[in-house]
């Protein structure tokens, strides 16, 4: 199911799904103008192919004690198999780490880090990150303040 063949009500329905994933399959349906079958199926199909991937809860990091977001730039000394599994591992099995991005340009990956605290972060880099032989360099830069955080993809 590729984006180009979505017609306007699945568009509609995987818009209202990322507004509010637990909207009944009737109220969806009143939102999109058809019946409840019908969305259902287009729910379904959404789920089966991989688009709509899981439903979550978003929470406040704040209100959860994670004062600190960090974007964190890696670089690797070198990139042979070992040390990018190492470092991928590290990342999949590290909880204050929410994203990671392989990327081009001065950095090989971007993480975004949540933790409590500045002590919170030194402890990840200097228990965790730094231990990795493959690590060239880490270049952190501390959010300020979120100007635009979204979580729903554009459906057009």
């Amino acid at each position: 199911m590729e984006n180009d063949r979505f017609d306007r009500a699945t568009r509609q329905i995987l818009e209202a799904l990322q507004a509010d994933s637990r909207q009944s399959t009737q109220q969806l349906a009143e939102r999109v103008g058809l019946s409840a079958t019908p969305v259902w199926r287009r729910v379904k199909e959404l789920e089966d192919s991989g688009v709509v991937r899981r439903y979550v809860a978003l929470a406040d990091r704040e209100k959860l004690g994670l004062n600190i977001c960090v974007l964190a730039n890696v670089s690797l000394v070198r990139h042979g198999e070992n040390a990018v599994d190492e470092f991928e591992r590290l990342v999949a099995g590290c909880e204050d780490i929410i994203e990671c991005h392989a990327t081009t340009g001065e950095a090989d990956y971007v993480l975004k880090i949540v933790v409590a605290d500045m002590k919170a972060y030194d402890q990840l880099l200097q228990q965790q990150i730094f231990k990795l032989p493959g690590i060239a360099s880490v270049r952190s830069n501390v959010v300020l303040r979120e100007v635009k955080y979204e979580t729903a993809l554009p459906v057009r």
